[in-house]
């Protein structure tokens, strides 16, 4: 009898505490990153960090995804792509998470994204080369636009302003190779004349010779192709000439800070940009516009300085997942992919993305404006 009412009481006593324990929090939803935050190429993969954790507050304080909270975990792979590698693996067979966002250089993504079809994970890059996305791989996906539509939209200003006798000039690393490929398509379709055919490499500080034997072919115009430093090496290298050949750049020097490096050298210079670069200049009823006021100032508020080009395509990357989630109903990574292929009319910071199972990118040369620098400042070029 003693038994059964011991037995009783400590039953009773279980209930109890089971009863005054709080519930089990959800278990979150975990999303890797693997961002170049230091390194060379610091300058994008810094901004695009700082938006991740920006949005994981704002989205946590929101009651998270599927009132689960979310939980990145982030690598910083120094803009070394052995780093990278590592730092996906581990994000794969370690960590175990639902959706990689990054890397942030084409390089690096190239070296990787063939590991996502065989973990059954969808990868959204951060990077621009158009190998990313073309030919389809079913679980890579890409936020910035592709060389092809930047230089689709360098190709009709120079049509416009009746240039035709163009030279190149690229950096030999994954983005510029990727870049020049297209402009060496491109240009004789359209009707231009390729004069020159230049490269540099990612480390060189003189460009001299390059531009040298550009200014002696006399082209129309000058197109770069590159990430800093080297394109704002160059346009000091084509003041210090004396060159005056229009100079084009891609969109990989959308930032404020290739102005900081170039100096009085970027006055003048053409480049097709994301509106990220001029928001108080876009147009009354543009859909981006309130996406775009909201994050730089929350951005601005935060961190003390505005965001560049390069967090939005984090920012697009996240949010896109984001959606996925909440309207497949399912945090499952095969659920993810197949909500992101079928996405249309999504309106992030970089434009509004269409999603297919023949497009990963999802953009179309519209997500561009043609801008120039005045002053020391970007100016949208109607």
């Amino acid at each position: 009898m003693k038994t059964v009412r011991l037995f009783a009481v400590l039953a009773a006593v279980c209930l109890m505490t089971l009863s005054l324990a709080p519930a089990r929090a959800a278990e979150p939803v975990k999303i890797g990153a693997v961002l170049s935050v230091t390194g060379p190429a610091s300058f994008l993969g810094e901004p695009e960090k700082n938006t991740l954790l920006l949005l994981q507050d704002r989205i946590n304080a929101a009651g998270g995804i599927l009132g689960r909270p979310l939980e990145l975990v982030i690598y910083d792979d120094e803009t070394d792509v052995n780093k990278c590698v590592l730092a996906v693996d581990k994000l794969l067979k370690k960590d175990r998470v639902v959706a990689v966002i990054g890397p942030t250089v084409s390089g690096n993504t190239l070296a990787v994204m063939n590991k996502f079809p065989a973990a059954k994970v969808p990868m959204i890059s951060c990077a621009a080369a158009e190998k990313i996305t073309r030919p389809v791989n079913p679980w890579v996906f890409k936020t910035p636009q592709s060389d092809r539509q930047a230089v689709a939209r360098i190709l009709d200003h120079l049509r416009q302003a009746g240039l035709s006798r163009v030279a190149i000039l690229t950096v030999s690393d994954g983005f510029g190779q990727a870049g020049r490929a297209v402009l060496a398509e491109m240009l004789p379709a359209g009707g231009f004349t390729l004069v020159a055919d230049e490269i540099y490499g990612p480390k060189d500080t003189d460009m001299t010779p390059q531009l040298t034997k550009i200014k002696g072919l006399a082209p129309d115009a000058i197109v770069c192709w590159g990430t800093n430093p080297g394109p704002a090496v160059i346009a000091r290298n084509r003041v210090q000439l004396g060159i005056r050949t229009p100079l084009y750049m891609s969109h990989g020097v959308a930032s404020n800070k290739f102005i900081e490096l170039a100096g009085e050298a970027a006055e003048g210079l053409l480049l097709p940009a994301g509106r990220m670069v001029a928001v108080e200049q876009i147009e009354d009823g543009n859909p981006q516009k309130d996406v775009l006021a909201a994050y730089v100032a929350d951005y601005a508020a935060r961190f003390g300085a505005p965001p560049s080009t390069f967090g939005g395509y984090a920012h697009d990357a996240l949010a896109l997942v984001r959606a996925a989630i909440e309207t497949s109903g399912s945090a499952e990574p095969r659920a993810i992919r197949d909500a992101l292929e079928a996405t249309t009319g999504f309106v992030g910071a970089t434009g509004v993305f269409n999603f297919s199972p023949e497009d990963h990118n999802g953009l179309d040369p519209s997500s561009f404006v043609m801008v120039g620098i005045e002053n020391g400042a970007w100016k949208v070029l109607r």
